[in-house]
């Protein structure tokens, strides 16, 4: 096994359990003693771990930039990937859109499409989709409490969630990994995206290459549960190569 497969499943391990001794270590990789001392020193270095007596403990990553900061990061790559998405729909269908910078390209890539039920609770999606001359969908907007992000959340959203059936749910999360599944940083969002699956007949996955091998702290979908894995090209090979075939369906944008 190569050290990049290996810190990336000890990693991937650490997130979930927070704390690993190095017996545990050298037996969930089969590896000896001194490999996993190595590559608990490698974790350390790249700040994804602390090293302690007798094993390592989870270094949590920085809190997910706040939503008006990520609407201007990765653009181009964003659009290529709605674009991408907006062709897997159809007329007639209907969808769950959850709040994210992503999605909120998605909605304006959305009004070149007509005859579509999107619901959302996204304030940012409904106004990206009303903006121009209007919408051509028709627009649910999933009430709640309103956060400092444009979204709403809570129990009243939920619920309003098990009202409904979708055709799909085009989800953006904090991070995807085929081991990890779909996760994300805030429970509130996590729960939300949760639901939206589970009333949907597909789940579509929309991450640029940024979130790739990434795991957020709250999981809310297994990578069997996603039939559709949408990102953008990457010069990164071998992090495309390992997704082609860890999920039901890969798209490059």
């Amino acid at each position: 096994m190569l050290q990049q497969e290996r810190l990336h499943r000890i990693h991937t391990l650490l997130l979930q359990v927070q704390q690993m001794s190095t017996e545990r270590i050298m037996q969930e990789l089969s590896i000896s003693r001194e490999t996993a001392r190595r590559d608990m020193i490698t974790l350390e270095n790249t700040g994804q771990a602390k090293r302690v007596h007798g094993g390592i403990i989870c270094v949590h990553p920085s809190k997910e930039a706040p939503l008006n900061v990520r609407y201007g990061q990765m653009i181009k790559e964003k659009r290529a990937i709605a674009k991408a998405a907006i062709q897997l729909l159809n007329t007639g269908q209907t969808i769950f859109i959850d709040a994210g910078s992503t999605t909120a390209i998605l909605a304006e890539e959305l009004r070149t499409l007509s005859g579509l039920t999107i619901i959302t609770n996204s304030l940012q999606v409904i106004l990206n989709l009303s903006a121009g001359e209007g919408t051509r969908h028709h627009l649910i907007l999933l009430g709640g409490e309103v956060t400092t992000q444009p979204q709403t959340h809570g129990d009243q959203t939920i619920s309003e969630i098990y009202r409904y059936h979708a055709d799909v749910a085009l989800l953006s999360p904090a991070g995807i990994d085929p081991s990890a599944g779909a996760t994300n940083y805030q429970m509130s969002e996590a729960n939300i995206a949760k639901a939206m699956i589970q009333q949907s007949q597909s789940t579509f996955i929309l991450a640029d290459e940024r979130k790739i091998h990434q795991v957020s702290r709250i999981q809310y979908a297994q990578s069997h549960e996603i039939d559709v894995l949408i990102t953008n090209q990457s010069k990164n090979t071998l992090q495309i190569e390992a997704l082609l075939h860890q999920f039901k369906q890969v798209i490059l944008a």
